[in-house]
């Protein structure tokens, strides 16, 4: 009889308090290392949508009514911030005192300009007057110890929203920072090991922050957030020259590229073409079969090691 009475009790409480049942958080995320970086701290304790499709170009990526929507009701909204970004001021600022809370990558850790190398093609809306804004290089993620201090942001406002479940986020957070930090340590030792500090991508380069970290120096064919896919004639022929030069064994493309000025550099030198993830966007593929920030940057790891060879 005791125990039909609590079962009562509890149900009526449900009912007539709903705050009593244990909602989960609704977070919004735009692309995937703001997707992974969430899910390995909040678990099963928020459900999370990422607004970019698998695959997306998400420097062209506009929000739909449905995606503003998303944004309005989430209990947390986290992107990237700056340029690319720039809807996402513009739409948290119409929502004034009815906009979520957010993070934004950029303000969470130390940022740089994006850069034009030596023998770089560099578009002319790139070159910027000294009255006009200076592009950061958004991609801060690819940097292992960025992400240390992204995930520990995440988790301190997920503990904010939800204190109830505080212990659960840091423990998660605690786990996933030492796996961060293991891979930091792989990327160091592949550096420390390695013959050489040059790599070469016949492609975009969003690895500033990587290049940086591992005091790695590069030559691509474009900076990180460039939209040619074309490089100049002189371009590619300073590609050329500079693998020959160094006798560079690999040319790097970024995921989802069409791998044509690798192609050609390599046709010219003998290197050999390999893929280096950015983790800035995955395919449907890599969803299923649930490919992280940590596996692919493993991916890089090894990779990392034949170019410097």
């Amino acid at each position: 009889m005791k125990n039909k009475l609590l079962c009562m009790s509890l149900l009526l409480g449900f009912i007539l308090f709903p705050g009593f049942s244990q909602k989960k958080l609704t977070i919004v995320t735009t692309m995937f290392p703001q997707f992974d970086f969430t899910r390995a701290v909040a678990g099963d304790k928020a459900d999370i949508t990422m607004l970019l499709k698998p695959g997306a170009e998400s420097h062209s990526y506009e929000p739909t009514p449905k995606d503003m929507k998303k944004i309005h009701k989430a209990d947390l909204f986290i992107y990237t911030g700056a340029e690319n970004d720039a809807w996402a001021e513009s739409l948290l600022k119409n929502m004034g005192s009815k906009a979520p809370k957010t993070l934004a990558f950029l303000e969470l850790v130390d940022t740089v300009e994006e850069e034009i190398v030596e023998g770089m093609t560099a578009e002319e809306e790139e070159h910027h007057h000294d009255d006009e804004e200076v592009e950061l290089d958004e991609h801060v993620w690819t940097s292992p110890l960025n992400a240390v201090k992204i995930v520990s942001a995440i988790c301190d406002e997920l503990c904010k929203l939800d204190a109830a479940n505080a212990d659960y986020y840091k423990k998660n957070a605690a786990k996933y920072i030492d796996e961060l930090l293991t891979l930091h340590k792989s990327f160091e030792e592949v550096v420390k090991n390695a013959n050489r500090k040059i790599f070469v991508f016949g492609d975009r380069f969003p690895l500033r922050y990587f290049a940086d970290l591992y005091g790695l120096e590069y030559y691509a064919a474009f900076p990180g957030c460039a939209t040619d896919v074309e490089a100049s004639a002189s371009t590619i022929k300073f590609l050329i020259n500079k693998v020959k030069e160094e006798k560079i064994p690999v040319v790097f493309t970024i995921e989802f590229s069409n791998g044509k000025i690798a192609d050609t550099i390599c046709e010219a030198t003998g290197a050999k073409k390999l893929e280096f993830h950015s983790c800035h966007t995955v395919s449907a593929d890599d969803i299923k079969k649930g490919e992280t920030y940590i596996s692919l940057m493993k991916r890089n790891v090894i990779v990392l090691r034949e170019a410097l060879k």
